[in-house]
């Protein structure tokens, strides 16, 4: 995209800043597309030979299981680093963000991959995300539970022939009604350590999906899951190799430590895009200057969580503050960009309308603001007792 905030935006190195200015080449190509997407979000075949999904994809699926790398000039980019997925994340959503969310690839099931999955397993689920029209689901979040992932109660008990069962209803989950291949939390006993994960085939006998109708983040897909005795054999059960304490919940609070700041990336993104529209519509506007500074110093606070991430440090905290402070300032400039343009500018600017959508669903993802405040507190109280 145009982007007149460049002094104000975090300073980046050569790599990083050659990546960042590849994905605001992509990011109008994005934007051309997405008012057909929200209009019919499971009809993709328009949209899977866009250049911005094989960014994504290149820099998502590991070279080693059928992904092919990036080339930049210089510079050759894979799958891995957190930093570089905020940077490219941030300017993909200054495109789309439900674009982005709507983008063939491993999601956030291919990070718990990373984290609990053995060789064979990581091997079985990212090769079949390398073809670039393959999408995978996390499926958590249970209905009338909401952020309390401790109260699943989808099951996962003895089946026949040494296989397991899954039975229960998961919901709001992205890429649920069109995910071909999945991770899927559930219940194996009591208490915190009884929550295991299993990688789950779409295809399996007793595994259904219904496609839920969203106002915002359309392109995220979201489904409700019923498991009905879904068989799920062994080798499919994810940290068999760990100690019990690091299944599980463990494994989804390293997925959710790690999602918030690409939330929050995807937030900015699209609060950067609401600023470009005025920009273009109204340059100069009153206002206009402070929220781009506003959103530069979120995305500072969004590339410092990212290299905590990186630096295997402990990102709670970055991680909830990054999500919260994003989320807010993204809320603000949809809002003020409305007031710049208008009383018409929901009507005159579709994309404005569905921009303003889609910020109010950003609350929603790895978890409300509430649920942020209570993060960070935790984290704070627990610093103060270490010093």
């Amino acid at each position: 995209m145009t982007d007149t905030l460049t002094d104000a935006l975090p300073e980046l190195d050569g790599r990083l800043a050659a990546l960042r200015g590849a994905a605001a080449e992509t990011a109008p190509e994005l934007r051309a597309h997405a008012l057909a997407l929200d209009a019919d979000p499971h009809d993709m075949a328009p949209h899977l030979g866009v250049e911005g999904f094989d960014l994504v994809r290149r820099l998502t699926v590991p070279e080693r299981y059928g992904g092919r790398p990036l080339r930049i000039g210089p510079f050759t980019y894979t799958a891995g680093s957190s930093l570089q997925t905020l940077v490219w994340m941030t300017e993909l959503a200054r495109g789309d963000a439900g674009m982005v969310m709507a983008a063939p690839g491993p999601s956030l099931a291919g990070i718990l991959l990373d984290h609990l999955g053995d060789e064979e397993q990581r091997a079985h689920f990212h090769r079949r995300q390398a073809d670039g029209a393959a999408w995978a689901f996390f499926a958590v979040t249970e209905p009338g539970r909401g952020s309390d992932a401790a109260a699943m109660q989808t099951a996962l008990g003895p089946g026949p022939g040494g296989q397991r069962l899954l039975t229960g209803t998961k919901k709001y989950i992205g890429n649920g009604a069109r995910g071909g291949i999945g991770v899927v939390f559930a219940r194996t006993g009591p208490g915190p350590l009884g929550i295991r994960a299993a990688l789950v085939e779409a295809s399996a006998p007793g595994f259904s999906t219904t496609a839920l109708d969203t106002a915002g983040l359309r392109g995220a897909a979201l489904g409700e899951i019923r498991l009905a005795g879904v068989p799920v054999p062994e080798e499919h059960l994810l940290a068999r190799h760990l100690p019990a304490t690091r299944r599980g919940l463990w494994g989804a609070v390293r997925v959710f430590t790690t999602v918030r700041p690409q939330v929050a990336a995807l937030a900015a993104g699209t609060g950067l895009a609401c600023l470009d529209l005025v920009r273009a519509e109204r340059p100069g506007a009153p206002g206009l200057a402070a929220l781009d500074s506003r959103l530069a110093g979120c995305l500072r606070l969004v590339h410092e969580a990212g290299a905590a991430l990186d630096a295997g440090r402990d990102a709670s905290l970055l991680s909830s503050a990054a999500k919260l402070s994003a989320v807010a300032a993204a809320r603000e400039a949809s809002r003020f960009a409305v007031r710049a343009l208008g009383p018409a500018a929901l009507v005159d600017h579709p994309l404005l309308e569905k921009w303003c959508r889609d910020v109010a669903a950003f609350e929603f993802m790895e978890g409300t603001s509430d649920i942020q405040r209570l993060h960070v507190a935790r984290e704070r109280v627990r610093a103060g007792g270490r010093g």
